[in-house]
């Protein structure tokens, strides 16, 4: 049986991003304490947020997408390592190739930074009337807060996306969004009544 310090070990090693400590921890406890049995991740990486979400409580069933072919092979082991092939469903394809009917609880986004607000705007269509959109990485390492000038050009970029993102969410009419400072920044947003 893998252990779960071993996907970290794997991550960490490999240079793969996952959820902080602190971040997953929340978003965990934010599943148990709000009853959420149906989850869409988009970017699955090596499957660790994907398991982690499945083993809060055994109703609980993931369809999570993962464009990079290696990372989705790294995924597809590790969840049939933990036995939960049943309840995960993972989708090699980029995020906005796929088309879902099914309604989910959470939607957690966790992929391509520069991408956030077209992500929203595609998978709120698959949430229920009182589910959640739950986004990481908003403080990107500290850099979305500061006005230090940034060395590398791809990064000013997906800094300043995900600024827009942030804005985009302080300001969407149809969502209110709360902002944390846990992990490396998450948010969650729930559809106005």
């Amino acid at each position: 049986m893998v252990h779960i310090q071993q996907l970290e070990k794997y991550a960490k090693d490999n240079n793969i991003p996952i959820m902080e400590h602190d971040g997953i921890e929340f978003l965990l406890d934010y599943i148990k304490n709000n009853n959420v049995k149906n989850i869409l991740e988009i970017g699955s990486a090596i499957g660790y947020s994907a398991i982690r979400m499945c083993l809060v409580d055994e109703s609980i069933t993931v369809t999570t997408i993962e464009r990079d072919e290696k990372r989705y092979n790294e995924a597809v082991k590790n969840i049939k390592d933990f036995n939960l092939e049943d309840r995960i469903n993972i989708i090699l394809d980029d995020a906005f190739n796929v088309e879902l009917d099914d309604m989910y609880d959470l939607v957690f986004i966790d992929a391509a930074k520069s991408q956030y607000i077209k992500f929203f705007e595609k998978f709120k269509l698959n949430l229920k009337d009182d589910g959640v959109i739950v986004s990481d990485n908003l403080n990107f390492h500290g850099l979305t807060h500061t006005t230090e000038h940034i060395e590398s050009r791809n990064v000013r970029g997906i800094v300043r996306k995900l600024n827009n993102y942030i804005d985009f969410l302080k300001n969407n009419e149809e969502f209110e969004t709360t902002f944390y400072e846990i992990g490396d920044g998450v948010s969650i947003s729930k559809r106005k009544l």
